[in-house]
This record gives structure tokens, sequence and C-alpha cells, in this order.
């Protein structure tokens, strides 16, 4: 979940966020995703928890209806406001994807999780999933994305009890940050969203996996 650590370790590495996007490696990867992510979102009404810089709002916004972007990091919102994206289509805000207000129920037809799902605890996952089904409402489209386990890339500093896993990175600040960052099978996504979304799929990369849903 968003702890302090995690909130100061993103905003000190906002500007260099995207570098990600630029490893020649992940290439045939994001080809396949930002096909994938623009036909699902296709004429959705979008809530967009943890944007980021953007990236994917740029990809879901040539597609959708709407796409209301919203992080909890202001620096992060500040550069994903210099990308320009269409003001009709995209508006920012600043949300915690943990602390949903009420009331937003019946605004959106669909809401993306990029590279955030792996900041939630094993063992609040599913309540997570009850809290967005509540806050949403029924057969809301949930898209997820995030990235898979990738053998010499990545590094377990630790895991703890409940089988959630922490790495060491080391910030554009050059401090240490222990961050938790939780790597999903396939087998287990399928049973943390079985008791609360339909129409789950799962789709595999080398860096990254796509899981879609509906909200039951």
């Amino acid at each position: 979940m968003i702890t302090n650590q995690l909130t100061q370790y993103y905003a000190v590495n906002a500007d260099n966020y995207d570098q990600i996007y630029a490893d020649e490696a992940r290439f045939d990867d994001l080809d396949d995703l930002q096909e994938m992510v623009a036909e699902l979102f296709q004429d959705h009404k979008v809530l967009e928890l943890g944007c980021g810089t953007a990236y994917w709002t740029d990809l879901i916004s040539e597609t959708a209806e709407s796409v209301y972007a919203t992080d909890i990091s202001q620096e992060m919102l500040d550069l994903a406001e210099t990308r320009g994206l269409d003001e009709d289509v995209v508006t920012f805000g600043q949300l915690d994807a943990f602390n949903l207000p009420d009331g937003m129920e019946g605004e959106y037809t669909a809401v993306f999780i990029g590279n955030l799902w792996r900041h939630v605890r094993r063992e609040e996952q599913e309540k997570y999933l009850k809290t967005l089904r509540a806050k949403l409402g029924k057969d809301v489209l949930l898209v997820v994305l995030d990235e898979s386990m990738v053998d010499g890339v990545t590094v377990i500093a630790r895991t703890d009890a409940e089988g959630n896993t922490f790495e060491f990175l080391t910030a554009d600040d050059g401090q240490r940050y222990e961050i938790m960052r939780n790597y999903m099978t396939d087998s287990t996504l399928r049973k943390r969203f079985a008791n609360h979304a339909k129409q789950i799929r799962v789709e595999r990369l080398q860096y990254y996996y796509l899981l879609s849903c509906k909200l039951k």
C-alpha cells in the first residue's frame, strides 16, 4: 500500500520515471501492451489510479471517451500535465488510490491500475478489490498492468511472513529505499480476483502481465 517511503521514492524519481520505457529489451512487450490497452478502453469512461507521468494515460486517451488520471504524487502529476494531452478527454487530479472517496459509483465504466498492484499487500488484495467494487459499482471493467518477475533482473531482498516481497532500490537522491513489490503468478492472480470479478483474462509477457476483468 502507499507508505511515506514509497511516496518519497517515486517523488524523488519522478523526472526519470519513464526511462524504463526506453529499455530496448522491453520494446516488444510494450508494443503488444499498447495495442491491447487501447483496444480494451475503446469508448470507456476511465478512472486511472496511479497514473505516474501519464505514459499509459496518453495511450488510453486515444480510444477512451474520457480519462480521469490520478496519482498521490504531485511531482508525478506535474510531469504528467506537461504531455499536453487533449483536455477535452483527459483531466488530472491528486488522489490516494487506497483511500477512494464516496460518490464515484456510476461515474466510470472502467478503471486502470498500472504498476500499482505490486504495492498492494498480498493479505489485503481481496479487501482492496471489494473496496473497488463498493466505490465504483458492478460490471465496471478493471484492467491491471504490472511487471513480471524476470530472472537476472528482479532481485528480492526479503520476503515477509505473508509472502510479500521487498527490494532495495536506489533513488536519484542516492538513498536506498526498501520497497514492497509483489510479483504475481497467473494462478495467484486468478485466485485473488475470483471472488470479486468475472471474465478474468491474464496476458503474460516477458516483462509485464495484463489482467482484465469485470467487477461482480
